[in-house]
């Protein structure tokens, strides 16, 4: 890893119905928004919506594919918008910088979003063990 290098894009959905309850039952979130769409529709949306730890999770499910978990050092996110039924999502991230540590390890710093087209839905920053 280099500092300017750009994470290899992954691309995930559309987003169905079945991917939202799936992710209720693992994560006990049964809000309507994300399973009634009359409810969100009547709370001001398009329809359902998949929950934000969903996309939070997909997106830290990406990186731990690139650097591998056991060198996750940590992981802040940001919900910009949500994500509905149908839209794809597009994981992109960059390392914006490598801090030298000690036996031949660095640290990076990442920063990380998932969008739809040119809309933001998550954004994250994570801090990464890697080769010095």
């Amino acid at each position: 890893m280099q500092a300017g290098e750009t994470l290899p894009l992954r691309t995930i959905g559309p987003i169905t119905q079945t991917d939202i309850v799936r992710f209720a039952g693992a994560g006990g979130d049964f809000n309507p928004l994300h399973h009634d769409p009359e409810y969100a529709r009547a709370a001001g949306l398009a329809g359902v919506i998949a929950m934000g730890q969903m996309h939070a999770g997909m997106l830290a499910a990406w990186l731990c594919d690139l650097v591998h978990v056991e060198h996750l050092l940590s992981y802040q996110v940001r919900f910009a918008s949500p994500l509905a039924l149908g839209e794809t999502i597009q994981f992109t991230g960059r390392v914006e910088n490598i801090t030298p540590g000690e036996n031949g390890t660095a640290t990076a710093s990442l920063a990380l979003q998932g969008a739809v087209g040119d809309r933001v839905v998550v954004t994250a920053t994570a801090r990464v063990r890697t080769a010095g």
